[in-house]
């Protein structure tokens, strides 16, 4: 599976932006997807994971009620839409395939990386 991820991008707190990754070289709808993200200096953090259908949905506790992680599998593309967004959401993003079709929080549990997208939030 291939990744690209797009839609990062300079902003000012309280703004929004929306992120895409197209997934390419399998099946996209058999895949648990993720995003997570990773600061200068930090850990990787998870941000948010889809279930193959787009039933399940899971959040970090940083995010949860500001962003909204949605896929379309005819487009083989996950999205991260992001609102309120703060200085602190200042990270490279990160999209993630999972052989398996379940929604993970642990980037452990993926197979796949894109090479990522950088969102700036100024204060």
């Amino acid at each position: 599976v291939q990744l690209q991820a797009s839609g990062g991008g300079l902003v000012q707190a309280g703004g929004s932006l929306r992120l895409s990754c197209k997934a390419s070289g399998r099946t996209f709808s058999n895949n648990g997807m993720g995003w997570f993200r990773q600061a200068p200096g930090k850990e990787r953090e998870f941000v948010a994971a889809i279930s193959r259908s787009g039933v399940i949905t899971y959040y970090g506790d940083s995010v949860k009620g500001r962003f909204t992680i949605s896929r379309d599998n005819a487009k083989n593309t996950v999205y991260l839409q992001m609102n309120s967004l703060k200085p602190e959401d200042t990270a490279v993003y990160y999209c993630a395939a999972r052989i398996r079709y379940s929604a993970r929080y642990d980037p452990g549990d993926y197979d796949y990386w894109g090479q990522g997208t950088l969102v700036t939030v100024s204060s």
